[in-house]
């Protein structure tokens, strides 16, 4: 069965929570999805557990806030399978703290403009592990000041090229330190949505790096895109994966979940990469000490 490898849930920007994230999965017919909340690694034993529960298999994973400070673009890292994934949490912490610190900033500024309290802003990121622009935007909903997440007053308070915005900077670690903590974590790194924040230029430079593949299926990718990134997939052996990127009513439109995913082929090789990686390097290994002990 195919599979939606990318999911958020209320511990991130998601408006569903665990639970129901996989009913919601289960009586779509979904079997197997991946909980992938930014750069918060909390929901996956429980989503592991539920998801038993419930028959849908739980993919372990995250997504990882980074920064390409050479070409100034924000870059997003999905991780799966981390054989260690406690190890990621130094990086998850410091970037949560980032966040906090700019998420306490805009909602001290917004408060300053409409008549809401912090604590009511507050409020709407209930669950969370931050609080995210669209907590700060439902709250202006339920103040009555918009009637959507997404709309005029969003971009008004969240858009760089808004005279009004009230956006505080977060720093995000270098993308290469993203994907060498993937991998000391012993987990798979593949580039999230490259069309979102434009990284296409950038593909060649974090396979570089060690990128093992790229979200070929999502939402902002049209027909040219998925053959533009599957061709690039193919001819550097990585990895293609899909998911819908689901957030509820927290998306920037309207998504179902499993409205993109991976076919099974893909989920197959997702699923072995990690033993065929570790043949590889045996491989690797043994050649090299059989070349070292001829000469």
């Amino acid at each position: 069965m195919a599979a939606d490898l990318h999911c958020h849930t209320k511990l991130s920007d998601g408006s569903v929570g665990i639970e129901d994230l996989i009913v919601i999965a289960q009586k779509s017919g979904i079997d197997t999805i991946a909980i992938t909340d930014h750069d918060c690694l909390a929901g996956t034993v429980r989503g592991q557990v539920i998801g038993k529960r419930y028959g849908v298999n739980i993919i372990p994973g995250v997504e990882l806030s980074a920064f390409d400070n050479e070409v100034g673009k924000k870059v997003h890292i999905l991780c799966y399978l981390a054989d260690k994934p406690d190890r990621l949490e130094g990086l998850c912490k410091r970037t949560s703290v980032a966040r906090k610190r700019a998420g306490q900033i805009m909602m001290l500024k917004v408060a300053s403009r409409f008549p809401v309290s912090t604590d009511f802003i507050v409020s709407h990121a209930s669950g969370s592990t931050n609080l995210f622009k669209q907590h700060i935007m439902h709250a202006l909903m339920d103040a009555g000041y918009t009637n959507e997440i997404f709309g005029d007053l969003y971009y008004a308070l969240f858009s760089g090229n808004s005279e009004t915005n009230i956006l505080a900077p977060v720093k995000y670690p270098e993308v290469e330190e993203v994907i060498n903590e993937i991998h000391g974590a012993g987990g798979i790194a593949v580039l999230a949505h490259p069309a979102i924040y434009n990284n296409f230029e950038e593909i060649d430079k974090y396979i570089e790096m060690g990128l093992d593949g790229i979200e070929v299926w999502h939402p902002s990718a049209d027909d040219e895109t998925i053959e533009k990134l599957s061709k690039i997939c193919k001819k550097n052996k990585l990895l293609l994966t899909g998911g819908s990127d689901f957030h509820g009513i927290y998306g920037g439109k309207s998504v179902t979940l499993g409205t993109c995913m991976t076919p099974d082929e893909h989920v197959d090789k997702l699923m072995g990469f990690k033993a065929k990686r570790k043949r590889a390097q045996r491989k690797a290994e043994k050649e090299a000490a059989l070349l070292a002990a001829a000469e």
